[in-house]
C-alpha cells in the first residue's frame, strides 16, 4: 500500500512542482488583484494569459517558446494554463461567475497552506489524468513501478516497456504513458524530465518524492543526486 502525503515542514521543495508554483501564482493575483477576466468560451483572457506565460515560466512552455509558435498567446495556447484553470474549477478553488473566474473562500484557505494546496492539486492531477480509455491506470502499481525505474534515470519509452510489456519503440503507447503518468508527476514536481533529443526524455525522481510517498515494508528509496 502506497500513503500519498502533503509534505511537512520541507516546503521549500514544493518550488519543484511548476503546477504548484503556477497555482499559488494564480491564487495571489486573484486575491489580490482581483477577478480574471473570461472569454464567451470561459476561457481566460489574452491579457491574463500574456502575464501567466511570463510568471510561470513553465519548463518547456516558457514564454519564448510559445511566442515562437505563436503570435498572440490565447489560454488554448498555454496548455498548463488550460489544464490548470479546470484543476482550479474542479478543486473548487475558483468559480466562474458573471463572466468572470473568482478565488473561493477554500482557495483563500489553500493560498495560506502550501502543502496543503499541493495535495489537493495532487489528487486532482492524477485522478483526471487517468481518465483516458487506451490506458489503464491504477496509480498504485504505476507510482511503484516508478519508484523503483526511476532511481538512477529512466528513458520513457524504457518506462512505457516496463508498464505496458509492449515494444520499446511503440510511439502511440509512449506518448499515452507520458501525457497520463510521467508529465503528470513532473508538474507535480515528483520527477524531473531531460529531454535528451527529440524522440527520448530521461526521467529522474526528485527530492519532493520521498517527502511526499510513503511504501508500505520499507522505507522510499533514496533519491540519486548527480552531480
Amino acid at each position: 500500500m502506497i500513503e500519498f502525503h502533503a509534505p511537512v515542514g520541507d516546503v521549500d521543495q514544493l518550488a519543484l512542482s511548476p503546477l504548484h508554483r503556477a497555482a499559488v501564482l494564480t491564487l495571489r493575483h486573484l486575491a489580490e488583484i482581483g477577478p480574471i477576466g473570461l472569454t464567451p468560451n470561459r476561457a481566460m483572457k489574452r491579457y491574463f494569459v500574456t502575464w501567466a506565460a511570463e510568471a510561470f515560466n513553465w519548463p518547456f512552455y516558457t514564454a519564448d517558446e510559445l511566442y515562437a509558435v505563436n503570435k498572440v498567446l490565447n489560454e488554448h495556447d498555454f496548455q498548463p494554463l488550460a489544464i490548470l484553470h479546470d484543476l482550479l474549477l474542479a478543486a473548487k478553488l475558483c468559480r466562474h461567475r458573471k463572466g468572470f473566474l473568482h478565488i473561493t473562500r477554500l482557495g483563500r484557505d489553500l493560498l495560506q497552506h502550501p502543502a496543503s494546496l499541493w495535495l489537493t492539486l495532487a489528487q486532482h492531477l492524477l485522478l483526471s489524468a487517468g481518465q483516458d480509455d487506451m490506458l489503464e491506470i491504477e496509480w498504485v502499481s504505476v507510482l511503484h513501478a516508478v519508484n523503483i525505474e526511476a532511481q538512477s534515470g529512466v528513458t520513457d519509452g524504457q518506462f512505457c516497456a516496463r508498464l505496458t510489456g509492449g515494444d520499446v519503440e511503440d510511439t502511440h503507447m509512449k506518448s499515452l504513458v507520458y501525457m497520463n503518468v510521467l508529465r503528470p508527476l513532473c508538474w507535480l514536481g515528483l520527477l524531473h524530465e531531460t529531454r535528451q533529443s527529440r524522440t527520448e526524455r530521461l526521467f529522474t525522481k526528485t527530492t519532493l518524492w520521498p517527502l511526499v510517498l510513503t511504501f508500505e515494508g520499507g522505507a522510499p528509496l533514496p533519491v540519486v543526486t548527480k552531480h
